[in-house]
């Protein structure tokens, strides 16, 4: 089953384990599936987010950069 929100991030980002935190309470309020994955397996992926991470996508869409607002997600997810 694929997940609904991935998180897109890195080892020792401040800001990653935040938003990894905000979509893991948010996701299990929910009922939703998510995964995070680490940037720096994937050259592509450094070349893509490495200034963004993290970066947050609901089914497949962008949704969040840097930080995720809890509310916003919650909406995203028809919760």
């Amino acid at each position: 089953m694929t997940p609904r929100v991935v998180v897109y991030s890195r080892e020792g980002c401040h800001l990653c384990e935040v938003a990894e935190q905000v979509v893991a309470q948010v996701c299990a309020a929910a009922g939703a599936s998510w995964e995070r994955v680490d940037v720096d397996t994937d050259p592509d992926l450094v070349r893509r987010f490495t200034n963004e991470v993290p970066v947050t996508f609901v089914d497949g869409v962008q949704h969040d950069f840097w930080r995720v607002d809890p509310e916003r997600l919650r909406a995203a997810l028809g919760a």
